[in-house]
């Protein structure tokens, strides 16, 4: 069955669209009374289409299977956030980078036990060429953040590094326990 033609609830004036996804929303309202309260608005503002219940219980099902994946996907990021949200940005695009490859996995897993045709095709072509040069440019960021992240922390060990120098020698250390001391401090930086 082809979607090429858009429902009625799709071809509903914007403001009127809001209203009716305000009314779906709101849990003292039920489907008939949305229905029919849509319906006044479009014959007071001398519209000659209407609204369907069907359509109507058509469109408050994809809202809600929307908003129950919008509020899945809140929950597992703000999962991650809360644990990763102290640890270096170089995990957080790892873990954004291994987001998108599960995601190119399930599009791949979609598209194969779909049934494509010349009117899809095009679409599902630009979706991969789209998740592919975005998961590029993530892999590219990704490594540019390990770089940036190795730089940080190789400079910051080589300053701590030269400050202690300093202040061993004046402590009366040897060289050698200063040259050691330096040498961990140095160590950790190209962990």
């Amino acid at each position: 069955m082809s979607r090429n033609r858009s429902s009625s609830i799709e071809q509903l004036p914007a403001d009127i669209l809001e209203k009716l996804q305000a009314l779906l929303r709101d849990p003292r309202v039920n489907q008939l009374d949305a229905t029919r309260r849509i319906n006044v608005i479009l014959a007071e503002q001398g519209h000659a289409e209407r609204v369907s219940k069907s359509s109507v219980n058509r469109y408050a099902v994809r809202m809600n299977e929307v908003g129950e994946r919008m509020r899945q996907s809140r929950q597992v990021s703000e999962m991650w956030i809360a644990r990763l949200g102290t640890e270096p940005e170089g995990k957080m695009g790892r873990l954004l980078n291994e987001m998108l490859r599960t995601l190119a996995f399930e599009l791949t897993e979609k598209v194969m036990s779909s049934d494509l045709n010349e009117d899809t095709l095009p679409g599902v072509i630009d979706q991969i060429k789209n998740l592919s040069l975005t998961s590029m440019r993530l892999e590219k960021s990704l490594s540019e953040n390990i770089k940036t992240e190795k730089e940080i922390r190789k400079a910051f060990a080589e300053e701590v590094a030269a400050e202690t120098e300093s202040v061993a020698k004046e402590a009366g250390l040897s060289a050698e326990a200063v040259q050691t001391i330096k040498n961990k401090i140095l160590g950790i930086a190209d962990k």
